[in-house]
């Protein structure tokens, strides 16, 4: 068998036992797929996690920062009480707007709010409204303005927030220091930010799965 078979053999069995799509994600999947979305959403198993955090979390504010069909943000909405709010920012209207549809038929309208246009006018306009902080903070989105958004986390966030960037390994390229692909540049000035920045502890993990080698990093907001 085949290292990839044998990830994604062992990501079904785990997600068979441990986060079961229900029909609301699995048509969200479905949906997606039919309008031509890219491949590229988590995993079941990745989903159950950001849930389980934004749990442990105890938010009540999420921001996710790249929506693409809606079902990683139908994994967190679903961490939020009745009146907890997800604002999650998608570039693509079409995204945007099957995403919107994959969040009303989980039930999860009133709490979740897709604004489309790029993250970077979205974000300043956000921080203009004055949010709460948010508790935790989802960044999937371009990897090339990862750092950037993750200075945008740390101005929307308070102290015990958590911040999660997605999709950091890049399939080993994220070692390529004179790599001029814009993903590696901006995965890594992100890394090299959570490391050095006096306001952010964190770490990054390798996963293998279904998506193949990737991973995330997971960081800490400080006082």
């Amino acid at each position: 068998m085949s290292g990839s078979q044998l990830w994604d053999d062992v990501d079904f069995y785990f997600s068979t036992h441990l986060s079961p799509d229900d029909e609301a994600l699995q048509a969200a999947l479905r949906d997606s797929e039919a309008a031509g979305l890219p491949h590229v959403n988590v995993t079941a198993s990745q989903g159950k996690l950001l849930q389980l955090l934004a749990q442990i979390q105890d938010a009540r504010h999420i921001l996710e920062i790249g929506t693409l069909g809606g079902y990683s943000t139908i994994w967190l909405g679903r961490a939020l009480p009745e009146d907890g709010r997800l604002i999650s920012l998608e570039y693509s209207a079409k995204h945007a707007e099957v995403a919107t549809r994959n969040i009303a038929r989980a039930g999860l309208e009133r709490i979740v709010e897709v604004r489309v246009g790029p993250a970077l006018e979205s974000l300043p306009k956000l921080a203009d409204e004055n949010p709460a902080p948010f508790d935790l903070v989802f960044i999937d989105a371009d990897k090339a303005n990862n750092a950037n958004y993750l200075e945008w986390a740390l101005k929307l966030t308070r102290a015990g927030s958590l911040i999660i960037v997605d999709n950091v390994v890049r399939d080993g390229r994220v070692l390529d220091a004179e790599g001029a692909e814009p993903d590696v540049r901006g995965t890594r000035a992100a890394i090299e930010m959570i490391g050095s920045h006096p306001r952010l502890t964190g770490t990054a993990v390798q996963t293998v799965g279904s998506k193949g080698y990737d991973g995330f990093a997971l960081a800490r907001v400080l006082a």
